[in-house]
């Protein structure tokens, strides 16, 4: 466990196959409240059913090149991470680069430095595994979390499809140095 505001009682700890149901319950609610207003009701459904099911996440966490970290307000789950390494990584970045895929903050959380301290946990998580780079997709239009990336160092180098039901949208891949 990892304090991030003893004032608060902030913590960051690892997320374990015993953490599924509330992984996929952070996981569906973040998801639905970026996402919800931008897109359709049945590609979110889809989404949720896919991606976000107990069988999909029982399997990341299960994934050795796989980690998962909530970030917890007192004792309520205020968001999440997960960061993929070698093979687990969407895109073949090898084992110098490190994948944010997943980091989200329940919005009654916004404002409070949730999201900057999974973002400081993934990168302590990526130099104690020695890599040179990490790196993130963030779609297109989410302007929020493309500032907050680059303020924080990222950078533009690519664009991947991200899939959502039947829209196939665009991500930005973007990177850092460690």
């Amino acid at each position: 466990m990892c304090l991030i505001d003893a004032m608060t009682n902030r913590y960051i700890i690892p997320a374990t196959p015993d953490h599924l149901t509330d992984l996929q319950h952070i996981s569906r609610q973040t998801f639905v409240e970026a996402f919800a207003a931008d897109n359709s009701e049945e590609n979110m459904r889809h989404y949720l059913e896919e991606r976000l099911s107990a069988a999909q996440l029982s399997t990341e966490l299960s994934n050795p090149d796989s980690a998962f970290f909530f970030v917890l307000d007192e004792d309520a789950i205020a968001g999440y991470l997960k960061l993929n390494f070698n093979t687990a990584q969407t895109e073949p970045m090898g084992n110098t680069h490190v994948e944010i895929e997943r980091i989200y903050v329940l919005r009654a959380f916004y404002g409070k430095q949730m999201g900057q301290a999974l973002l400081e946990q993934a990168f302590q998580t990526a130099r104690e595994s020695n890599a040179s780079f990490i790196w993130l997709g963030v779609w297109e239009h989410n302007y929020r979390a493309l500032r907050f990336y680059e303020k924080n160092g990222f950078v533009a180098f690519d664009r991947h499809p991200f899939i959502l039901g039947d829209d196939v949208q665009t991500d930005i891949l973007m990177k850092r140095e460690l």
